[in-house]
């Protein structure tokens, strides 16, 4: 396993973050097992762990906390707060009402005294920044959290984060946790230079574009039992559907000629790319850890990324790619003249 300094702090981690979204109802709901899978990432040198408090309504922190304790200094322990937590219209959000008790929460969940990164899991286009930093500055100063992030922001927020920290005197964001992969490369053009120029570490999530990366899907076959697209014909109502096929069926070749499965060829091209520092790993199950952990050692050489650039050229979505940006800006009512 390789190790990457996350951004321009001082910290090591793997180059691959397993990732705790399928832990509990939404995915494995079988405890058990999601902690074997967190000792046997261990095991395998992963020393990343990054989860959410919304995952599965807080389950996933509460296993990940059950997985680690006793080796929770061994680990760099990520988890992110924003969205809806509750029913009451101020359970959500970047406000430092939120945010404050949201920490507490999640450090309960995990069994811990301090979060390692703390990262906002989506920008929240009806608070100030500025309010933002500041109640996370004040958790760093407290010792909850020791570093802060972002997750899926859109370049101008990056960099505004970056110029309200400095008019601030605050803590500022020391990583980005983008949506990347070979279908999702419109952050090529933006997020990632941006990342670059500010020093911050990336840990990209959905590398593997939602399993489509994987080959789970084909033509003309029924998606798998259990998929994401497993129910009321997800696949044939998707327009995208037909450009996925045709690029799945290109990068298959290609993943064949380079002697690689193509889930280990869409793991190599993202953490391939030289802004990134570690690619999120999302297994629901002990079989899929495994694949996905003898990924970890794969590299890429340039006739192979080429061959990729033709079938994805670089800077572009696949069709169907949502970044959740929900840009207020382009709601009727803000850009009437």
């Amino acid at each position: 396993m390789e190790y990457r300094r996350l951004g321009r702090t001082g910290v090591k981690v793997s180059a691959q973050c397993l990732g705790a979204m399928m832990f509990g109802t939404i995915g494995n709901a079988d405890y058990d097992e999601c902690e074997r899978i967190v000792h046997r990432a261990l095991e395998a040198g992963v020393n990343f762990i990054d989860t959410a408090d919304i995952y599965s309504g807080g389950r996933s922190e509460e296993i990940v906390g059950r997985a680690i304790k006793g080796r929770r200094d061994d680990i760099v322990l990520a988890t992110k707060f924003f969205n809806p937590m509750g029913e009451d219209r101020n359970m959500r959000g970047g406000s430092r009402r939120w945010i404050v008790r949201a920490v507490e929460d999640s450090l309960r969940r995990l069994g811990t005294d301090h979060i390692d990164l703390y990262q906002m899991h989506r920008h929240d286009w009806n608070v100030d920044l500025e309010e933002t930093l500041g109640a996370l500055d004040d958790l760093v100063r407290q010792g909850k959290v020791l570093y802060l992030g972002s997750s899926s922001f859109p370049a101008d927020w990056i960099v505004e984060a970056q110029w309200a920290a400095g008019r601030r005197n605050t803590e500022r964001f020391v990583c980005e946790q983008p949506q990347y992969s070979i279908f999702a490369r419109a952050i090529e053009t933006d997020v990632l230079p941006a990342a670059r120029r500010h020093g911050m570490g990336v840990i990209p999530w959905s590398p593997l574009a939602g399993g489509w990366l994987t080959g789970k899907y084909r033509r003309g076959e029924q998606a798998p039992a259990g998929s994401r697209f497993a129910h009321g014909d997800r696949l044939g109502k998707d327009p995208s559907t037909p450009d996925r096929f045709d690029a799945v069926e290109g990068l298959t070749e290609i993943a064949d000629g380079a002697g690689l499965s193509l889930t280990h060829l869409a793991l190599g091209f993202v953490t391939e790319h030289p802004a990134v520092t570690s690619a999120i790993i999302g297994p629901k199950t002990m079989e899929q850890l495994e694949d996905l952990l003898a990924a970890a050692d794969v590299r890429l050489d340039a006739g192979v990324l080429d061959a990729i650039d033709e079938v994805v050229p670089p800077g572009t979505d696949m069709p169907g790619i949502d970044h959740m940006s929900g840009n207020p800006s382009l709601r009727p009512g803000n850009r009437r003249r």
